[in-house]
């Protein structure tokens, strides 16, 4: 099978396209022929060297990918070959084929190409996990979302959108506010002209936000603090300005805070597949019913994979971007 190799650490242009066997599968496993796979922040951090795997994943960047399944492990109860799935893997998505536990492996929503379903898992898994599971984002409550147009924010507006919440969000360009707010945002927040944290509590009488969604980090750190409304949770899930920062705790202390964070992909297959069954019995009807759509933005083959982590590193893509076989 093809896959994209990294010989060394670096840009864009250290991927290569290398041969090797098919994976053998294990216990627990299925085998996917990958249709598509999804590109996303943490596959570039990767690929600079900044985000080594854990032990025993694949050392072959992608977290996300939809195909047809092939073959199954022993242990494997619910998936049969000829199975569409897509499937937030350990590694390895950059390929022809892929491994995936079976926990972590949903079945394509009805209506969906397998590039839009490559586009699910990695941001619905990360966006569920943190808004319902960490932060418990209830209905009518008011969520700032950093970074909108991402594929993490396009996510989390329409999720959020579609269980009731007021949604905000910031974003870079007039363009992508428009998207932010086709995809069901109320208010979105050009940062490029407009102070987010006034904003906010202006649009919210004073109240500001019950829980925000962060990857930036930074100053953003404090001013995430100024704009929380009382008993708020802000939750990073990376720090793209900075992790480094300083902050007054008293507004944290007199607001009675909560400050938090997580990454998806050290966490245990039990957790996974956890919240694998929450977005299926909760949010894959809402797919299904077409009331939310992964937003792809392009789509690359496989040995332009180089593009489209160039395309993510200039930060104007607007949603997802799919790599395809």
């Amino acid at each position: 099978m093809r896959y994209i190799r990294v010989p060394e650490h670096g840009g864009p242009e250290c991927m290569v396209v290398a041969e090797s066997e098919v994976p053998a599968v294990g216990h627990g496993e299925v085998l996917i022929k990958v249709a598509a796979a999804g590109v996303n922040r943490p596959d570039i951090v990767q690929r600079a060297g900044f985000y080594p795997p854990p032990a025993g994943a694949s050392p072959v960047l992608g977290l996300e990918v939809a195909g047809e399944v092939t073959a199954v492990g022993p242990g494997v109860e619910r998936w049969e070959v000829g199975d569409r799935v897509c499937a937030l893997t350990n590694g390895g998505g950059y390929a022809e084929y892929a491994l995936a536990p079976q926990g972590q492996c949903l079945p394509i929503p009805e209506g969906l190409t397998d590039i839009e379903a490559a586009a699910l898992p990695e941001t619905f898994f990360t966006v569920w996990s943190n808004l319902m599971h960490r932060a418990q984002l209830q209905p009518g409550e008011v969520l700032l979302v950093h970074g909108g147009s991402s594929g993490i924010g396009t996510t989390a507006i329409q999720i959020a959108a579609n269980l009731g919440v007021r949604v905000f969000v910031t974003a870079g360009s007039d363009p992508k506010c428009t998207v932010c707010k086709q995809l069901g945002a109320e208010q979105a927040i050009n940062y490029q002209q407009q102070d987010f944290v006034e904003a906010v509590l202006s649009a919210t009488d004073g109240k500001g936000a019950d829980v925000i969604l962060d990857m930036v980090g930074g100053d953003y750190v404090d001013r995430n603090i100024q704009c929380a409304a009382r008993d708020g949770r802000i939750v990073n899930i990376a720090f793209l300005a900075g992790a480094k920062v300083e902050i007054n705790m008293l507004p944290v202390m007199l607001k009675r805070l909560t400050l938090t964070g997580s990454t998806l992909r050290p966490q245990p297959p039990e957790v996974k597949a956890k919240i694998a069954r929450d977005l299926e019995q909760q949010v894959w009807p809402m797919i299904a019913a077409g009331k939310i759509r992964p937003h792809v933005t392009a789509t690359y083959p496989l040995q332009s994979v180089a593009d489209a982590h160039r395309k993510m590193e200039s930060g104007e893509n607007i949603g997802k971007l799919v790599l395809v076989n």
